[in-house]
């Protein structure tokens, strides 16, 4: 995971199947992830799945979506987030200096 969220902006999605909430940010994210595509990088965690990123990112509830950008956390989402906050906290990120 360190990979992912080393270089760059990235978004993190912790979610679950069984989650209500997190179903229907599914296409939200989708859409988000096809707009920022060559400036930002997407990953899905199933909580379910990998209980120890859960724990390392330290995930109470969920979704949880982070946003880093060159390793270091910037935004934390907790609930079910809109298009327009996300993509929001997504361009101040890729705005943000190196």
């Amino acid at each position: 995971m360190s990979a992912v969220i080393r270089r760059g902006v990235a978004l993190l999605d912790f979610n679950a199947p069984w989650c209500g909430p997190c179903r229907s940010q599914e296409p939200i994210l989708l859409e988000l992830s096809d707009c920022y595509r060559s400036r930002a990088t997407f990953a899905t965690i199933n909580i379910d799945d990998h209980r120890e990123l859960a724990a390392q990112f330290q995930i109470r509830s969920i979704p949880t979506l982070i946003i880093f950008k060159d390793g270091r956390e910037l935004e934390r989402l907790v609930g079910l987030q809109g298009f327009d906050n996300v993509s929001a906290m997504l361009d101040a990120a890729l705005e943000m200096p190196v």
